[in-house]
């Protein structure tokens, strides 16, 4: 190999290394993220940190979710479950830091650590499942009918004359 061949192997693999953040070349910035309720069949919706309604459905689901949301800051969903004849449930959902990120120490470098995995979200990772463990609503007591009222057969006499 010849040392232009050399130079610019060397000088390719420098920009990789100096361009890419660590958690981004080796993880991810978006996780699928299996939704299940027991027992299963309970509607769900999923909210941003905003309150917007990003997915909805039936449990067991899968979904894909960012992991970041802006820059240096992890995503957090809200997740409601509801299902007929069981209380409604929320459960947070919050991203975490992903161990790949401190591996811009090492081989990614400053602009990893502080630009590309930060802006990218892949920073962060997600857990890679929610359930919801749905507790059965009481059933209401049946309707007690209305009491009976005792009579002697003499007050019944003297009301009917």
């Amino acid at each position: 190999m010849t040392s232009m061949k050399k130079l610019a192997l060397a000088a390719s693999v420098s920009a990789t290394l100096f361009v890419s953040g660590c958690a981004s070349i080796v993880s991810d910035s978006q996780y699928p993220v299996v939704v299940k309720s027991e027992p299963p069949g309970a509607e769900y919706q999923i909210r941003n940190r905003s309150g917007s309604v990003i997915h909805q459905g039936t449990t067991p689901s899968t979904v894909t979710l960012k992991a970041g949301d802006g820059y240096f800051r992890g995503a957090r969903y809200n997740l409601q479950f509801t299902k007929d004849g069981y209380e409604q449930q929320s459960q947070t959902l919050d991203s975490s830091m992903d161990g790949w990120y401190w591996g811009n120490v090492l081989i990614g470098g400053a602009i990893g650590l502080l630009l590309v995995d930060p802006v990218t979200g892949a920073m962060y990772k997600l857990p890679p499942a929610r359930t919801a463990n749905l507790v059965q609503v009481p059933m209401a007591p049946p309707a007690q009918p209305d009491a009976a009222e005792v009579v002697s057969a003499v007050e019944v006499d003297a009301a009917s004359k």
